[in-house]
């Protein structure tokens, strides 16, 4: 394991005890890290899911917000952000005991506007469950 995936892997656990929001990252692990790539691992519980057993798509869309800022915080300006504009692209189901990718990369960094792309994938067969897009204002 690279020096940064250790680095993201205590950022992550950091964030999850948080008693903000940011808490409900607490089953989410770090696969890998990369300058500006993110990739991490999460079992769909039941506490995830929408009436129907299946991840929820606001759980989706914080996993989508969550993931990509994580990515951006340990890119080339190690910056949060703040949201502009998000966009989730709901695929597939995942249900209870279903394992799932959260792979996010950013895209591009200007000087105050970063663009992240999120892939949320089924790890058992690689199919695309939910595809995010997050816009992020760097500051000035």
């Amino acid at each position: 394991m690279n020096s940064l995936t250790q680095t993201v892997r205590e950022a992550l656990k950091v964030m999850s005890k948080a008693p903000n929001f940011d808490r409900v990252c607490d089953k989410v692990s770090v696969v890998s890290a990369a300058p500006g790539k993110v990739v991490c691992e999460m079992k769909v519980e039941e506490q995830h899911t929408n009436k129907m057993g299946t991840l929820h798509g606001g759980l989706t869309a914080t996993l989508v917000d969550l993931i990509s800022t994580v990515a951006l915080m340990f890119s080339e300006r190690g910056l949060p952000g703040v949201s502009v504009d998000m966009n989730i692209t709901y695929m597939a189901p995942a249900k209870i005991g279903e394992d799932i990718l959260i792979s996010a990369h950013i895209l591009k960094q200007g000087r105050t506007l970063a663009f992240a792309s999120v892939d949320l994938t089924s790890k058992a067969t690689g199919k695309l469950i939910a595809q995010g897009r997050h816009t992020k204002h760097l500051g000035n």
